[in-house]
């Protein structure tokens, strides 16, 4: 078992200066490293978002096609989770609501790339506990 003190999840992107906009101003992550074509961001005080430009990067057309990557962040209340990104612009896919199948709270929206975000909240508090 891998015993990390942080994670960083990197994606790519076409246009770093619209993703720079989206997550540093519009969804208010603290940018930590800038690396020219690379910028990381801050998630929490362990998680990071690095996103970078590549001559691999995927087009957002390619992105949301194959819906190979769900980003999510569990916070504590989805529907002012909500409220406020809207209030910054950000547009939503979906409003925030309960998947009693999963049995979670969530919420949809597509980053400036194309890939697809996740606001959640875990209906039981202790969701975590029950893994072995």
């Amino acid at each position: 078992m891998v015993h990390a003190n942080q994670q960083i999840t990197f994606i790519y992107t076409t246009d770093l200066a619209a993703s720079a906009h989206f997550y540093g101003e519009q969804l208010a992550l603290p940018l930590v490293v800038d690396q020219g074509s690379c910028h990381i961001y801050r998630v929490n005080p362990a998680a990071y978002l690095g996103i970078c430009t590549g001559e691999d990067a995927p087009s957002r057309a390619e992105i949301s096609a194959k819906r190979q990557l769900i980003l999510t962040w569990v916070v504590d209340d989805v529907p002012a989770c909500y409220e406020s990104l809207r209030a910054r612009g950000v547009i939503f896919e979906s409003a925030p609501r309960v998947h009693s199948g999963f049995s979670i709270e969530h919420c949809f929206l597509r980053d400036p790339n194309g890939y697809l975000l996740e606001i959640q909240r875990f209906l039981d508090p202790n969701w975590h506990e029950a893994l072995p």
